[in-house]
């Protein structure tokens, strides 16, 4: 890890390696710091250099967001009907901060939307799923989040099918 390289963080989305250096805190041997710092939360954090790797990752690149897109366009798993199991099951794949994980929770919790059955903590995984998934395609992408996200939600969309209820409609 380098200055200047991006890094994704699982809580913090995407962000930037602003420096490495040696530092001492409170007394403590001194040990080589990476000051990150994660724009969407505003947020510079300093993590030591030994623990980058158990921390955060690369993201991912053009190749990774196509497959991505596509994951999010064919996923046909579904959520529990439990809200307890259901939220504990999509904060855990939010904390893992696995995009296909984020595309799962999204997709999956789109649907239950639809279906009028959120729960206040489905909202907030919603959201926040949404976030790493935009911040992941515009970055890998090189779009605008604007862009990034009419790409995933266009992706998310049921396919258009004929039925006697929208014949009636039209």
């Amino acid at each position: 890890m380098n200055k200047g390289d991006t890094v994704h963080h699982p809580r913090h989305g995407i962000g930037r390696v602003q420096s490495i250096s040696k530092e001492s805190f409170s007394g403590e041997e001194e040990a080589t710091f990476a000051k990150l710092y994660f724009k969407r939360d505003k947020l510079t954090l300093m993590l030591r250099k030994q623990d980058l790797d158990e921390t955060v990752r690369n993201p991912i690149n053009a190749k990774e967001a196509k497959r991505l897109l596509e994951h999010l366009e064919t996923w046909k798993g579904r959520m529990s009907k439990q809200w307890k199991a259901r939220a504990n099951a999509n904060q855990a794949a939010l904390d893992r901060g696995d995009p296909y994980g984020y595309a799962e929770v999204y997709k999956g919790l789109t649907r239950l939307e639809e279906e009028g059955t959120l729960r206040a903590s489905d909202r907030v995984h919603l959201n926040h799923s949404f976030e790493f998934l935009v911040e992941e395609v515009a970055n890998a992408l090189k779009k605008t989040p604007e862009q990034a996200r009419s790409l995933i939600s266009k992706r998310c969309q049921k396919p258009a099918r004929a039925t006697a209820k929208s014949a009636q409609a039209a």
